[in-house]
């Protein structure tokens, strides 16, 4: 007899077990992007070769720009929305590792009850001592333990932990990109000020001209040499000029405040920024990028965590078809009376295996299946994009940098041309040829090339700092994150 039951249970337990709901749209996973797709043309290349370094804003040597990133990656609302967006993640995974664990609560109760003659407890509503009868009024007490455990047979809670903590990493790669860009924001803004204030500088420079031009119009013209249509066209220039300087003043002012809102700086919180020489171009851009970019770049590392994360809920959305094992225990005291509560008679202990299979589910299992797969195949598209999207943007920055480089080197020629005719102008003034007025005005062509220049060194210093974040500054992904689909 006891041989029949057990081989009646083995059979009951095989033929749930061949019941219980099937997988009917697990999907197809995508394809990672192709590693040749992760590379530049052969035709963009830089005199020097290699990645950003750490901490790269300080290869320029400015203790200004230090200062401003540093205070901005210490406490802008940017970098403590990210950190936060961190701690949540990592509050998820204790969580969800928690609910994996061993549970146990204290367990206390008292219940006064009255117990119906008509009812299931008929016969303790009778108040017969003799029997033990003490109705129809109870008052019951429970005192103890109680523990549960869901024992992880098909991996389901372990591949939850494992997505969480995907999401947890995500969000650590997530705020390194938010530090990359806030560094380079900054940067930006800041040699954009510094850009300004040379451009004021050759203005002002220009305006000294214009006035001494205006002063001696006007004198000339008063004594009759030459026409008044001559003085106001110098005013002209003159107020041309001063146009342009109230215009760059203001375009400090706008740079300024975009600067003190980045890095979250109250009305006094941001340093005087004292003029200095933009630095020499540093730009460098790597001979090869393939798989090396996607360990430089965070934002891709956390889109790459994402889509692995991905991987394990399809594991635990499959592992949701199968059986699922629990065990409850309780252990304490129990009495109808609670003057026997903490008797040894009223001891009581509990041991409950559980077993939950689905059967019919009406097609939950299958559609929550299939939306999670449809997820990971959207995230993991999303990232191909992104990828090729970085390979743009290193290229087209690459590209342009290539392009500034020439073009500035055109324009120092053009400067040298300027110089020579000036200088030419100046000797004929010195041995009395000419007027200091033609003199002075034959300054302001060299001037027009030092401008366009100096636009050139700051559209190249930009373009640097953009390719220093195209191609991640000085993050990497030790090791990088593999991709896995399931």
């Amino acid at each position: 007899m006891r041989w029949r039951r057990y081989l009646l249970g083995v059979a009951w337990i095989a033929s749930a077990l061949t019941g219980c709901a099937l997988i009917h749209h697990n999907g197809t996973p995508y394809n990672e992007i192709a590693p040749e797709q992760i590379n530049l043309a052969n035709d963009i290349h830089l005199a020097r070769d290699g990645w950003p370094a750490a901490r790269w804003w300080t290869r320029y040597h400015d203790a200004q720009l230090d200062a401003l990133v540093d205070q901005a990656l210490a406490g802008a609302p940017t970098i403590v929305i990210a950190r936060t967006r961190v701690a949540q993640a990592k509050s998820d995974v204790e969580l969800i590792t928690a609910g994996s664990s061993l549970q146990m609560v204290a367990l206390a109760s008292l219940d006064r009850t009255h117990v119906s003659a008509n009812g299931f407890l008929g016969p303790f509503a009778r108040n017969e001592p003799e029997a033990g009868l003490t109705g129809p009024w109870y008052t019951e007490g429970i005192v103890g333990l109680g523990a549960s455990l869901d024992i992880d047979i098909w991996g389901k809670q372990r591949a939850e932990i494992a997505a969480s903590l995907g999401v947890h990493n995500a969000r650590l790669a997530e705020t390194s990109a938010v530090e990359l860009e806030m560094s380079a924001d900054v940067a930006q803004l800041y040699y954009g000020i510094q850009t300004t204030y040379q451009l004021i500088d050759l203005l002002n420079q220009s305006h000294q001209i214009a006035v001494f031009a205006v002063q001696a119009h006007e004198a000339r013209g008063t004594r009759g040499l030459e026409a008044l249509t001559q003085l106001e066209e110098a005013r002209s220039r003159q107020l041309a000029i001063e146009r342009q300087i109230v215009a760059a003043q203001a375009q400090i002012k706008e740079l300024r405040e975009s600067l003190r809102a980045l890095i979250g700086a109250g009305p006094d919180g941001l340093p005087a920024i004292e003029p200095v020489a933009l630095p020499a171009s540093q730009a460098a851009l790597p001979a090869m990028l393939s798989y090396e970019l996607l360990a430089r770049r965070p934002d891709l590392q956390a889109m790459r965590w994402y889509v692995q994360a991905s991987f394990d809920k399809i594991d635990a959305a499959k592992a949701a078809f199968y059986p699922s094992f629990d065990i409850k225990a309780f252990f304490g005291v129990n009495a109808l009376h609670l003057a026997d509560l903490f008797t040894h008679a009223s001891q009581q202990i509990n041991l409950i295996p559980g077993l939950s299979l689905p059967i019919f589910d009406g097609g939950r299992l299958n559609a929550n299946l299939n939306g999670v797969r449809e997820g990971s195949n959207l995230l993991i598209e999303q990232y191909n994009q992104a990828v090729l999207n970085a390979v743009r943007d290193v290229a087209q920055t690459g590209s342009r940098l290539q392009d500034l480089d020439e073009e500035s080197a055109l324009q120092k020629q053009r400067i040298g041309m300027a110089a020579f005719t000036r200088d030419s102008v100046e000797a004929y003034y010195q041995r009395g040829l000419t007027s200091q007025l033609a003199a002075l005005e034959a300054r302001q062509p060299v001037i027009a090339e030092q401008v366009a220049l100096l636009t050139l060194n700051g559209q190249m210093l930009s373009q640097e700092i953009a390719l220093t974040k195209a191609l991640g500054g000085g993050y990497r992904a030790e090791p990088p994150v593999e991709l896995k689909p399931r």
